[in-house]
């Protein structure tokens, strides 16, 4: 096996490992967390879910 093929081999797979990823992103089992992930930083603080806790979330509280 030469540097070539190795080369092609490679190109081959990334190839591959990138149109998974792709089809993974754009599946439609995917879209209703990938919505509500990206509606996180528009919302207030009120409105975010019980489990997430955001770096800046306590900082406006005093103790």
């Amino acid at each position: 096996m030469d540097m070539g093929t190795l080369r092609s081999i490679v190109t081959v797979v990334s190839f591959l490992c990138f149109l998974g990823i792709v089809f993974w992103a754009y599946s439609a089992k995917n879209r209703k967390s990938f919505e509500e992930a990206g509606r996180i930083p528009l919302m207030e603080d009120d409105d975010l879910p019980a489990g997430s806790s955001g770096p800046n979330r306590d900082q406006g509280k005093q103790s």
